[in-house]
């Protein structure tokens, strides 16, 4: 992923984060159970953290253009997969679409969310041995 294409989508994630989680808090929270609610909140505080470590990952000054970019893909993977599937499983109710396959769609997210950290973590500790 092209570091400006990362920026961006930290930009959106961090937009998102904000606007959805405004809706959830006033416009949702009468039309959600509150473990709906809770479910689809974690969703956007999970963009929201990753939003910010995007945006942060690319100023990283050890860490060359190319390692940056597939951190970025796979943080940006997980966001999608991740919050994005508890999002629209949360709000099943309302929308009343038949969405249970995400069910184990999300944990997929979660692991990409787990390698991307894992990955800029090995990175990091090559950069303490050297």
């Amino acid at each position: 992923m092209k570091l400006i294409t990362a920026v961006f989508t930290g930009s959106v994630f961090m937009f998102l984060g904000v606007l959805f989680g405004a809706l959830g808090s006033h416009a949702l929270k009468a039309r959600l159970t509150p473990d709906a609610l809770q479910s689809y909140m974690i969703a956007i505080r999970y963009m929201l953290f990753h939003g910010v470590a995007i945006l942060a990952l690319v100023s990283l000054p050890f860490l060359d253009e190319a390692s940056k970019g597939r951190i970025a893909f796979l943080l940006v993977a997980g966001v999608i997969v991740f919050s994005g599937s508890i999002m629209v499983l949360s709000t099943k109710a309302m929308h009343q679409l038949n969405v249970s396959w995400l069910g184990p769609v999300t944990p997929l997210g979660g692991l990409l969310l787990l390698a991307g950290w894992g990955y800029l973590i090995f990175l990091l500790g090559k950069q303490l041995t050297v």
